[in-house]
């Protein structure tokens, strides 16, 4: 019975996050990588999103993935990092139940946005290189409005319902969360009663953006690379092409690695210390925000030159109509 035991009869509503427990007294000089990391990703995909928003001929399906895979990462990061700042440099380290909730699903529901526009991305050079004939026919309008009802309805009820079972729990014992912002896991683990559908929940988040997205993932890039290879005469391009694809799945596996490990160190009862398991929860939300940009933008042709023209188009502004005078 609940009333059996009198810690029961209350349930936390207010919680501390602790993410480096051991290097509190560094905790403020901890704070600038994650500042540099914040304004990097800002920057970064602040400008990708500019390029190719300006640039016409970028206004096709792949870069308006990539755009929009940009402004996710801007949003995810957002979730967490001020909120890290704040506790590293002013020790403001609470948050509300319904504070801590809110950041979980948009953290959790952003991340798994970026899990489907991955596969998107993936699908999607696929068509073009593998069945280029009809691609018109499969990527159009149509289609990105089922890839939107499709990430809504996948990401949104899964996520829901993942924060909607964190939040049924009662918190009867500590009110420390061991980590820097408001991880499933790491919520749930401060549970009195039983977590076994929150685990399950999780589980199911690992199958449904792990299992599924990945394994589509990698069957794609292995199959472009098998067409790209054959194609290739030059062994010059055989290891361009390698060394795309290589890279790519080497970012997208950072992602679903080291956020799979997270989700699963709670659930498989693996001890993970502290602070390794709240710098993982952060690279896997940093890390390929942070190198998207480079990946997908400054190493594309595409976008190179479409920011060259912007840049070059300005300075020529510039020089036509120099400060202080206005054309007529």
């Amino acid at each position: 019975m609940l009333n059996s035991s009198p810690s029961w009869n209350f349930s936390h509503n207010t919680f501390v996050l602790r993410g480096f427990p051991e290097l509190q007294p560094q905790r403020r000089l901890l704070a600038l990588p994650f500042f540099a990391s914040y304004v990097s990703v800002l920057l970064g995909n602040s400008v990708l999103v500019h390029v190719i928003r300006r640039v016409e001929s970028l206004h096709s399906p792949m870069y308006l993935l990539i755009c929009t895979l940009c402004v996710v990462d801007i949003l995810v990061v957002t979730a967490i990092i001020p909120n890290t700042l704040l506790g590293l440099l002013f020790d403001w380290n609470e948050i509300s139940l319904a504070g801590c909730l809110t950041q979980m699903f948009f953290t959790h529901f952003l991340s798994s946005v970026e899990s489907t526009l991955l596969l998107a991305m993936a699908l999607d050079r696929y068509v073009a290189i593998c069945q280029p004939l009809r691609y018109a026919d499969i990527i159009d309008s149509s289609m990105f409005v089922r890839l939107l009802l499709f990430t809504l309805v996948r990401s949104g009820s899964i996520m829901a319902t993942l924060v909607g079972l964190a939040g049924s729990l009662w918190f009867c014992d500590s009110n420390v969360i061991w980590h820097c912002y408001c991880d499933h896991m790491a919520l749930v683990s401060l549970a009195c009663d039983d977590t076994q559908k929150n685990s399950t929940a999780g589980l199911t988040v690992i199958v449904c953006f792990v299992g599924v997205d990945i394994s589509l993932i990698i069957l794609s890039y292995m199959k472009i690379l098998s067409v790209v290879l054959r194609a290739a005469a030059a062994s010059e391009d055989r290891w361009k092409a390698f060394h795309t694809c290589g890279t790519h799945l080497m970012v997208m596996m950072c992602f679903y690695l080291v956020g799979s490990v997270t989700f699963l160190s709670h659930n498989l009862n693996i001890h993970i210390p502290i602070g390794v398991n709240t710098s993982m929860g952060l690279v896997y939300i940093l890390f390929p925000a942070t190198v998207n940009p480079v990946i997908y933008g400054v190493r594309t042709k595409e976008i190179r030159n479409g920011f060259l023209r912007i840049f070059k188009l300005r300075e020529k502004k510039k020089k036509v109509f120099p400060a202080g005078k206005r054309q007529t």
